[in-house]
């Protein structure tokens, strides 16, 4: 019965379920508050893992004084972890979205680019810890992102446009923005060409296809107009193009698919619906689903649902849910029971380590002399190998490791295994081993010393590493020719 429950679950929910779990644990949230509170907007930043690649001092010489009132006044604002929590992710894992940069606010300027404070993932390569630089993109070639794949801000992913999902002071038009009032039917809903088997009109559709012209009116108006044409991405190959109208300025804008067809090259160039206003909030979908508890999102995105009334009465209705929020874990006290020679023993934590307490010190000495002299161990000390080195809460260690959260995988290890326990060879310590490895790597991209992976097969990566260069637009053709032909002597001592 609960299995064919669970697959009724989709998956991008059970992503989602284990991102609100592991990605932004309370104690950044507490942390983060808390400086933000007394006014420190760098700690707040720290807390939540973001680097502040900016400097002030720096910006008032090349702007004025007026552009860095504006900006500390953002960065006053700013709530990192809750800038965290609504982060794009990607499946399966929900890792943040790499090699991205979200545009958080823009300034004017007397120049021809204006200043766009931003955050920005790492690429996948350097993704461990999950941190994300905060800094100011200046247009093309400025700044230190010249490393950064992708220093220009994503077009899909606007948070200017969506402050509540950052701003600690304008959080409170989460509900509003995200239909937690019920504007999410899909009444009125366009004709558009579905990415999915369900459609974006369907009950069960992540797309919020009711707040589309709301938000698209804000899009259009950041962009100098008040109607017109804009796309909704749906898919990697598939896009709505639609078209924001209305008889005159007395009335309300509605949406119509674009009546005439457009040259794909004008379809890019058409605004783009961004990610947080064309889908539905995940904390919603969650919520009504019965997947998470109301007590268990963010402070401020519950108290922003919570006074649409939509939190509390999905909670209550979740309680009894088939798909309800699991119970609390075992606590790290309690003892572990092993049957060993015909009695049940126990096994806790003692002296800072895991140890069978039944069993006299003495004897285990000289049960563990015997183990590594060829005999059989005990079923206790097998147990007890079997928890350092595969222990039952290895996913949860796994998944907060993956989310950057080495303080609390830390904490559930000594929870295991006691503050004094030496980790064994398994799967366990590879874990710890493989998050500090690839830590190593992200030093070395925020340094600026690796700009491109290693083992990217690039041209540029490729080439002093003695591999053969990949074709792109740049070989010339007769290179081209020749790599193509399979009829030529593959036994020569030429690439």
């Amino acid at each position: 019965m609960a299995h064919h429950l669970v697959n009724r679950i989709p998956s991008r929910l059970l992503m989602w379920r284990r991102v609100r779990e592991y990605a932004v644990p309370p104690s950044m949230i507490e942390t983060a508050t808390a400086r933000r509170a007394a006014g420190d907007w760098a700690g707040a930043c720290a807390a939540a893992r973001i680097d502040v690649d900016l400097d002030l001092r720096a910006v008032r010489e090349r702007h004025g004084t007026e552009l860095v009132t504006r900006l500390r006044a953002d960065l006053l604002r700013l709530a990192p972890d809750l800038l965290r929590w609504h982060m794009p992710r990607i499946a399966p894992d929900g890792r943040l979205r790499p090699g991205l940069t979200v545009c958080l606010a823009r300034y004017p300027a007397s120049g021809a680019a204006s200043p766009h404070l931003v955050v920005r993932t790492p690429p996948a390569w350097a993704d461990a810890g999950q941190r994300m630089s905060l800094a100011l993109w200046e247009g093309p070639g400025s700044g230190p992102s010249g490393h950064h794949p992708h220093p220009h801000p994503d077009r899909r992913f606007l948070l200017d446009l969506h402050r509540h999902l950052w701003d600690a002071g304008r959080s409170t038009e989460l509900a509003r923005r995200c239909g937690a009032d019920g504007a999410l039917g899909a009444g009125g809903a366009p004709s558009v060409e579905p990415c999915s088997p369900g459609g974006p009109s369907a009950p069960d559709s992540p797309w919020a296809v009711g707040r589309w012209a709301a938000e698209a009116e804000l899009l259009l108006r950041a962009e100098g107009r008040s109607r017109g044409a804009f796309t909704v991405r749906l898919g990697a190959r598939s896009r709505a193009v639609l078209e924001l109208f209305a008889p005159d300025d007395s009335h309300v804008p509605a949406l119509r698919p674009l009546r005439e067809s457009l040259p794909p090259q004008e379809v890019a160039a058409l605004p783009v619906l961004p990610e947080a206003a064309a889908r539905v909030l995940p904390d919603l979908e969650l919520l009504r689903a019965g997947l998470v508890a109301p007590g268990r999102l963010h402070p401020l995105v519950a108290a922003a649902l919570a006074e649409s009334g939509a939190a509390p009465m999905v909670g209550a209705a979740s309680a009894s849910g088939p798909a309800s929020v699991a119970g609390a874990a075992a606590g790290p006290g309690d003892p572990h029971r092993v049957e060993c020679r015909g009695e049940v023993h126990r096994i806790a934590l003692r002296d800072g380590g895991l140890t069978a307490v039944d069993h006299d010190p003495a004897q285990l000495r000289r049960e563990e002399l015997l183990v590594v002299l060829g005999g059989p161990p005990l079923p206790c000390l097998r147990a007890i190998d079997a928890v350092h080195r595969s222990p039952q809460e290895l996913p949860a260690v796994r998944e907060r490791l993956r989310h950057g959260d080495v303080a609390g995988a830390l904490a559930v290890v000594e929870g295991l295994l006691g503050p004094g326990a030496v980790l064994r060879d398994g799967p366990l310590r590879e874990e710890l081993r493989s998050a500090a490895a690839r830590r190593i790597d992200h030093g070395l991209f925020r340094a600026g010393l690796v700009a491109v992976h290693p083992a990217a097969g690039t041209e540029a990566a490729g080439t002093g590493a003695g591999r053969r260069p990949r074709l792109n637009r740049h070989t010339p053709p007769a290179i081209r020719r020749k790599r193509a032909d399979r009829a030529r002597p593959r036994t020569t001592l030429t690439r």
